[in-house]
């Protein structure tokens, strides 16, 4: 950029703001590519606007169509820290950069050795976020490495919903075993590994010839069942009590599935003390008054257990996993002791 090219750049429009005094500003602009192009904050479009020259290293940022729609005009240039400074600083100009993520790291660190020099009069610096990631917008990432993973991993390509399914169950006891633990690092990993089941499984059925669906399926299907079954959230239903809400979610659920008996939709496949408990907590809240079936042998002793830890507010299945740690605990003593 030399001083005749800088001289001939344009002032900004009509709109813009008093050229400021001093020594002029260098703006650096980020966007987030998680957002739609062309939605900028308004402090973004303030500085676009009242901007003397706006300059963009990468010809393809996608904000680029957009900015000049509006009639901002953006020159595709890789101006260096000492160009930028020259060009803002004798006339007390004003320059947008906006910025992406290749090349950044060279400006930025260029504009701190000349401003660290202490040698310098430097305009004054400001990074300006034109757009914020919202909640949940690093699934955006994950939904894109999923899609190329999918698409060029010869692994990855080939599996099938029956490939990945006991990985869906190791997953999710190793899920548990963090909570369990007291792990935060371990949960958010394995929080992690439970999710990548859900976004393989949903980018596999986004082949399907027959009925295909996506993440978006998924998570749409998932976002109508919760607000269906929060009436004293997003509708008028009161709820007071945790026992009002389980109420509400019960019933619902019993309308949405038309199930025959309170058994329907119970996984048999799961462990069996949980499967005891299951059934347990749907009899008693369907108030039904079911004897033990008789049976001689420690199965039955072992369901009686079950159904009397369920009725107390225990979780079998934690409980004997708590007992079984304490009894892992022991073994490994025991060997240390040599006894």
């Amino acid at each position: 950029m030399n001083a005749d090219a800088a001289d001939a750049t344009p002032a900004a429009g009509p709109g813009a703001a008093p050229r400021p005094e001093g020594t002029g500003r260098l703006i650096l602009l980020t966007t987030s590519h998680r957002v739609a192009p062309g939605l900028l904050s308004w402090p973004a479009w303030q500085a676009l606007r009242a901007a003397d020259r706006v300059l963009c290293a990468d010809a393809d940022h996608p904000q680029l169509p957009y900015l000049r729609e509006a009639g901002i005009t953006v020159e595709t240039a890789a101006p260096t820290a000492r160009e930028l400074v020259d060009y803002c600083v004798p006339d007390a100009r004003t320059a947008v950069v906006l910025t992406s993520a290749e090349g950044e790291s060279t400006l930025t660190d260029g504009l701190a050795r000349l401003a660290g020099s202490g040698r310098e009069t430097m305009p004054d610096l400001e990074l300006l976020p034109g757009s914020y990631d919202l909640p949940g917008a690093r699934l955006l990432d994950l939904v894109q490495v999923m899609d190329q993973i999918r698409a060029e991993c010869p692994w990855s390509s080939i599996r099938t919903h029956r490939d990945l399914a006991k990985y869906g169950i190791e997953e999710a006891y190793e899920l548990v075993e963090a909570i369990e633990e007291g792990d935060r690092a371990a949960l958010r990993e394995e929080l992690g590994d439970v999710l990548l089941q859900v976004v393989f499984h949903s980018r596999i059925a986004q082949d399907d010839p027959d009925a295909p669906f996506s993440i978006d399926d998924v998570a749409g299907t998932l976002v109508e069942k919760l607000l269906h079954r929060h009436p004293h959230v997003f509708g008028d239903e009161p709820a007071e009590t945790p026992e009002d809400v389980k109420t509400h979610w019960l019933r619902t659920k019993a309308e949405e599935k038309q199930r025959e008996s309170i058994t329907d939709g119970i996984p048999l496949a799961q462990p069996a003390l949980a499967l005891t408990a299951k059934l347990a907590s749907r009899v008693r809240t369907a108030g039904l008054d079911v004897p033990l079936p008789s049976g001689a042998g420690i199965g039955y002793e072992l369901l009686a257990l079950a159904i009397r830890a369920e009725s107390e507010g225990v979780d079998p299945e934690a409980a004997l996993r708590a007992a079984a740690r304490a009894y892992r605990d022991a073994v490994v003593a025991a060997e240390g002791s040599g006894t």
